[in-house]
């Protein structure tokens, strides 16, 4: 009895063939496009912020919904597409966002009233402030 490698790929017949098939097979079970839409973050800690920065180019700064509520940061951004009769003929599309959505649990350190968002670049940066804590003057009591 004689084994066979089945994927062998230091063959002769047709190599460029089976690497086609393979990325083609490997990509489509492997990796599910479908589920992967959402963008990327950074996030930053200074003394006087955080700083949250989010991937998602080829939006416009109208695109993005921000809110804050009781501790929850909450980020949507829909691509508002308007039908149009240039239509490609693609052979692959892999960046296609429509919508996405993102929470984020803030810490009771953060400071509401300074929160600031900028979009440039297809970066979008929230800066999230600290609260100042008032640390009382250091005193010596000596006792009597």
């Amino acid at each position: 009895m004689t084994l066979v490698n089945f994927n062998n790929r230091t063959r002769n017949t047709a190599p460029y063939f089976n690497n086609v098939f393979d990325s083609l097979f490997s990509d489509a079970l492997n990796k599910n496009y479908t589920i992967n839409k959402v963008p990327g973050v950074n996030i930053m800690e200074s003394k006087e912020a955080y700083i949250i920065e989010l991937a998602a180019p080829g939006l416009e700064k109208e695109d993005f919904q921000i809110n804050l509520k009781k501790e929850n940061l909450s980020i949507w951004a829909e691509k508002k597409t308007a039908d149009t009769a240039d239509l490609k003929n693609y052979s692959r599309k892999e960046f296609d966002y429509n919508s996405f959505a993102r929470s984020f649990v803030l810490p009771e350190s953060v400071d509401a009233e300074k929160i600031a968002a900028e979009y440039v670049n297809g970066i979008l940066t929230i800066t999230i402030g600290k609260k100042v804590d008032v640390q009382p003057e250091s005193k010596e009591i000596k006792v009597s």
